[in-house]
This record gives structure tokens, C-alpha cells and sequence, in this order.
């Protein structure tokens, strides 16, 4: 009687196992297939974008979109004056918000951690993250261009940085703490100050992490409109000096798309190629260099 009992009660603990095993399962397979379906609509979105982007922008490269000025309407031209502009102001915000954002990620991650200083700087740092490049180019146009009473190249580099500095501080700081302290101590046991410590252990470990978030950064600036719209504006005619008005491959793009002349919509789709080619390898240098790194 009593084997009767204990095998019925073992039974039903199996069978109630098995229950669960297969609800388990079922919810298993319910969620990886609306995973794959998240990433299936994403993918396609993707793949469609790339496709109209490559059809359209192959349109109207030619030799003349690299040599020849921005075009007036129904005339021949191309985009030389706009990209010398994106990459002036786009490698100018970079060498002036790279090394604060390395010496700011530095401080945080070597120097004072929990302090309140730290505090306050990673609640600012985070709120321009998370702020609209928008604001960033209103703030700068307050405070440069209404005061010297012309657009300009300098007030498009300014705007630029003030979106590199965020990223550049969080990937620094990340990428540091990611540093063993086993490395910082037995540097300190061998007597190295802690300038050296940082410059050649810590720092040197994290490079290939704190470059891969200056190239995200950079991605990031090279497609900005809405903060060059309100400092650098733009020019249709070449210039180098950045005291004046300095035309960029993403104003250009917006106001080229918006115009009703085919040659300016050509040029537009050009451009959009241009700028797409530009981020995408930033992007695939960034995933190398973490790649080489894990």
C-alpha cells in the first residue's frame, strides 16, 4: 500500500515537472520568435534605407561632386565646398573635445570616483547625452553668435564638441573602471607615481575602448544638422576661414532635399551617400578596434 502511495505521489511530482518543462518551452519559443521577428522588421527597414540610398546617391556622384562648388539651381556643380566644411569643423570639434573628454573620464574613474564633484559631473554629463543636438546649437548661438553678430565656422566647432564631450567622458570612465586594480597595484609596488600609472597602465589598457568612443563620437557630429543650422549656417562658395559662414555636408543635404530643382536633389541623394559611407566605416573601425581589444 504504502509503494502504491509513493509511486501515484512521484508520478504526479513528474508529471507536474514535465508540465512545467513544457510550459517553460513554450514560452521559450514564443519569445525567441517574436525576437527574430523584432529583428527581422529592423533588418528590413535597414536593408530597404541602404538599398534607396546607394540607388539614389550612385545618381549623383561623378568627378564634379568632389571638385566643383555647390551649384545655383539647374546648373552643373557638386559638393567639394560642403564636405571641406563637414571635415574641417568635424576634425576641429574632435581635437578640442577629445582631450577633455579623456581628462574629465580620467578624473572620474582615477582621481575622485565618489566625490561630489564626480557626482555633479556625471548628472551634467549625462543631461547633455541625453539633451537635443537642437539645444546644444541654440545654447551656442546665445552665447557666440548673437554676441559677435555673425554665423561662423568656430561656432559650428564649438556646437560639435559640446556633443563629443559627453560621449568621449562616459566611454573613458567605462572603459578605465574596466581596468583591473590588480594592474594599478602592482604598478603603485614598484614605486610608479600615479601620473605614470595612469598615462602607462591604465590609460594604455583602456586605448583601444577610449578610441573606439572617439570614432563614435565622431560618427555621431558628422551627421548633425540642427547645431550647424544655427552656427556655422552655410555658404554656397569655398572658404577656409572659419570667422565666416562655412557650408557642411548635412545643411546642404537639408536644404538641397527640400528644393523642388532636380540637379539640387541629386546632389542631396549624393550627399546622403557620402555622409552614410563616412559613419559606416567609423562604425566598422570602432567594432575592429574592440574586436582586436577582446
Amino acid at each position: 500500500m504504502t509503494s502504491t502511495v509513493l509511486s501515484l505521489q512521484s508520478a504526479a511530482v513528474e508529471q507536474a515537472r514535465l508540465a512545467r518543462y513544457n510550459q517553460r518551452k513554450l514560452v521559450n519559443r514564443i519569445a525567441l520568435t517574436l525576437s527574430l521577428a523584432a529583428m527581422a522588421f529592423g533588418l528590413f527597414w535597414l536593408m530597404w534605407i541602404l538599398y534607396e540610398t546607394f540607388r539614389l546617391g550612385l545618381e549623383g556622384i561623378s568627378l564634379a561632386t568632389f571638385t566643383e562648388m555647390t551649384p545655383p539651381p539647374n546648373d552643373a556643380g557638386g559638393l567639394a565646398n560642403a564636405i571641406y566644411g563637414s571635415f574641417l569643423m568635424v576634425m576641429m570639434a574632435t581635437f578640442v573635445g577629445t582631450p577633455i573628454g579623456v581628462m574629465a573620464g580620467i578624473y572620474l574613474a582615477e582621481f575622485d570616483s565618489k566625490g561630489w564633484l564626480a557626482s555633479v559631473t556625471r548628472f551634467v554629463n549625462d543631461i547633455l547625452l541625453s539633451a537635443p543636438s537642437i539645444v546644444i546649437g541654440l545654447f551656442v548661438y546665445a552665447v557666440v553668435v548673437t554676441r559677435f553678430k555673425s554665423f561662423s565656422g568656430y561656432a559650428g566647432i564649438m556646437a560639435l564638441a559640446l556633443i563629443v564631450i559627453p560621449v568621449v567622458i562616459r566611454t573613458t570612465e567605462n572603459m578605465l573602471q574596466l581596468v583591473p586594480s590588480g594592474l594599478r597595484e602592482a604598478a603603485y609596488a614598484l614605486g610608479a607615481p600615479k601620473w605614470k600609472v595612469i598615462l602607462s597602465i591604465t590609460l594604455k589598457s583602456a586605448q583601444s575602448g577610449v578610441i573606439t568612443g572617439v570614432l563614435l563620437a565622431v560618427a555621431r557630429i558628422a551627421g548633425e544638422t540642427a547645431p550647424l543650422l544655427f552656427t556655422a549656417l552655410s555658404n554656397q562658395f569655398w572658404t577656409s576661414s572659419l570667422s565666416e559662414p562655412m557650408a557642411s555636408l548635412p545643411v546642404t543635404i537639408f536644404k538641397f532635399a527640400m528644393s523642388p530643382y532636380e540637379n539640387w536633389q541629386k546632389l542631396a541623394w549624393a550627399g546622403v551617400l557620402i555622409i552614410t559611407m563616412a559613419v559606416l566605416g567609423l562604425n566598422i573601425l570602432a567594432r575592429v578596434l574592440t574586436r582586436s581589444k577582446s
